[in-house]
């Protein structure tokens, strides 16, 4: 295999602990394959941050509006009275684990520019994983995270595992999302829910893949890297909400008699679930790997908790949210692990699901459901031949 140069566009500079070990995840596969890859250090402000406000007296964009103000009156408060600490393990852990270099690109144009500079000059641009074909209200679609923007090296593009973070994509985006993806050689996303949207917009058929997390697999050399963690406890991982993950934790800790761990989580609004804890994210690695059992509504939560194979539930998310959990939904079906997956706040369910835990088959996962040929889940090719999951797992090196 030639040693390629490759630029990876993902979410890698978010205060979440699960787009940090994705983006590790995808680099490091990449890395063991012998390739050069690195990230290009697209940081568009309207990430967590909010971006600018557009004609802020049109009614049409108010709604777009809101969400910026509430995205920029956020990031002043986390500034203001976030953890010090954490902020610090999470820059060190760009720097040194995922080797982000250079200056923050913020637009289209800067990054442009840098593909046209000297230091921009890749054989390979792979987009994703993570969330990065879910349009925000504040921006819609972005164009660079489907590397629709001009390139003077003329790389080679490659979407791995992109998600649109929900099972169908409103119509008005048709037409973008049809033009983004003209120019792209490699095409997969990571939930079947993808394939379904790719090929309705584009009459392509795409490919579904683990997320890089899976790609990866082994987390060993980063569990050696994480500070000393506490042992035995219940950890609580949850992200956009506190609303019913919080009775399952408790139910789950008062079975066990152990305390609940959860991480601190910069945006959370509301009420802390058991003791919070400030882990590096090696460290989080090491909390869920140190843990007695999970709770988590969060699909990096999950999927850890089974790399690592610790007992979990996974809690879905509940109302207006409740369309995010596609994406966890369609790994515990492709891993026949539904038995995991308990409805926000559902008390009377809890009990009948956790005391499959210890009595049934365990907590060792078998992964090659995923990663293994499977004749029924599998994809098929143009030639309508299936494409079995672990050609799936390598598309990358396929294409490269």
């Amino acid at each position: 295999m030639v040693k390629k140069r490759i630029g990876i566009l993902t979410y890698h500079f978010s205060e979440n602990f699960g787009a940090l070990m994705q983006a590790y995840g995808l680099r490091q596969w990449l890395i063991n394959q012998g390739h050069n890859a690195e990230f290009v250090n697209y940081h568009p402000r309207y990430v967590e941050e909010g971006g600018d406000f557009e004609q802020i007296f049109k009614p049409a964009l108010f709604r777009r509006n809101l969400k910026i103000a509430y995205l920029r009156l956020s990031t002043f408060q986390r500034r203001l009275f976030g953890s010090r600490l954490q902020a610090e393990q999470f820059e060190t852990f760009r720097r040194h684990v995922l080797g982000v270099t250079g200056p923050r690109l913020e637009s289209q144009t800067e990054v442009e520019a840098f593909f046209a500079s000297p230091e921009g000059r890749f054989d390979i641009l792979v987009c994703g994983s993570d969330q990065i074909w879910n349009p925000s209200a504040q921006k819609g679609l972005d164009a660079v995270y489907f590397l629709a923007m001009s390139d003077a090296a003329g790389a080679r593009r490659i979407a791995y595992a992109p998600s649109f973070g929900k099972a169908s994509l409103d119509p008005s985006f048709d037409t973008e999302v049809r033009n983004y993806l003209s120019g792209m050689h490699g095409l997969s996303v990571r939930e079947q829910s993808g394939v379904d949207i790719v090929r309705r917009i584009t009459g392509r058929e795409a490919v579904s893949v683990p997320d890089p997390t899976i790609l990866l697999g082994d987390f060993s050399s980063l569990l050696k890297t994480a500070e000393a963690v506490p042992a035995g406890h219940v950890f609580c991982y949850a992200l956009r909400t506190g609303d019913g993950i919080r009775e399952v934790a408790e139910i789950v800790a008062q079975s066990t008699g152990a305390p609940i761990a959860s991480p601190y989580n910069v945006h959370r609004r509301w009420r802390e679930i058991g003791q919070t804890v400030y882990p590096s994210p090696a460290g989080w690695v090491a909390m869920i790997a140190e843990s007695s059992f999970v709770v988590t509504n969060s699909f990096h939560g999950t999927v850890l908790s089974i790399l690592l194979n610790k007992p979990f539930l996974t809690v879905g998310l509940p109302g207006a949210k409740g369309g995010l959990n596609e994406r966890v939904r369609n790994l515990l079906q492709q891993l026949d692990l539904m038995d995991r997956f308990v409805e926000a706040g559902d008390r009377d369910a809890c009990p009948g699901v956790w005391g499959k835990r210890l009595t049934g088959r365990g907590c060792r996962y078998d992964l090659e459901k995923y990663r293994g040929p499977d004749e029924n889940t599998c994809p098929r090719r143009s030639n309508n031949k299936r494409l079995s999951c672990s050609h799936q797992i390598n598309l990358l090196s396929d294409l490269t």
